[in-house]
């Protein structure tokens, strides 16, 4: 099962605003294994950035003047994508920025390239109903360093998020039981001896059971 961890950083909340993407990042794992490919870039959004957008990522339009833009990099990162199972944290978020991207350059929306789209956020809130699910819970939930997440960053999330995701997912793959531990007791009823039925094999199931083993020992000879 090929799929790719995807994050993105914004000008702003909402595309219907006229906001754009600044950085995407896209991490493949094969078989709950990380690869080494990895897509990431980032955009000139044309714009200006929201002061908010800019205080949760750092992101300076002149850090991104001489960035590509989304036309420039689609075929490369639709290319990376495809037909994968692609895993968001709130999905909505960057499905809709990712499709209001790709209607703007006359692309299909992102649904029609990967297998599905999965949103790591509501399977969260499945898991820990009532509790805080943002990435930076998450990973004090499930021992995850995000020590070096001091900014919101498009790579580094999603980084994150395949751990996390490897993590929360992970079911009994890690179930075990140590018959060893001095706090693990096996208890069993205890068998009366009395109440036993012995039912012996008929003369036509013994000379059965003796065909067959002469049968074994022919094959063996053989």
């Amino acid at each position: 099962m090929r799929q790719i961890f995807l994050d993105t950083e914004t000008t702003g909340l909402d595309p219907n605003q006229g906001h754009r993407i600044i950085e995407i990042a896209a991490i493949e794992i094969q078989n709950r294994q990380q690869t080494n490919n990895r897509f990431h870039t980032y955009l000139n959004p044309e714009r200006d950035i929201d002061a908010a957008a800019r205080e949760v990522h750092g992101i300076s339009l002149d850090f991104l003047h001489d960035k590509p833009l989304f036309d420039d990099i689609s075929d490369n990162f639709l290319s990376f994508i495809e037909g994968a199972e692609l895993i968001i944290h709130n999905a909505p978020f960057d499905v809709g920025f990712l499709n209001m991207e790709l209607g703007k350059i006359e692309k299909n929306k992102i649904e029609e390239y990967c297998f599905k789209i999965t949103d790591s956020l509501k399977i969260a809130k499945e898991n820990r109903p009532g509790q805080r699910n943002n990435l930076d819970a998450l990973c004090r939930a499930y021992g995850i360093n995000n020590s070096k997440r001091s900014l919101h960053g498009a790579l580094l999330d999603a980084e994150l998020l395949a751990e996390v995701f490897l993590a929360m997912t992970r079911g009994q793959e890690a179930f075990s039981i140590n018959f060893t531990d001095e706090n693990t007791e096996i208890k069993m009823a205890p068998i009366d001896q009395k109440n036993l039925i012995v039912i012996k094999p008929s003369e036509e199931e013994l000379g059965l059971h003796d065909s067959y083993k002469a049968s074994l020992n022919s094959l063996i000879d053989w």
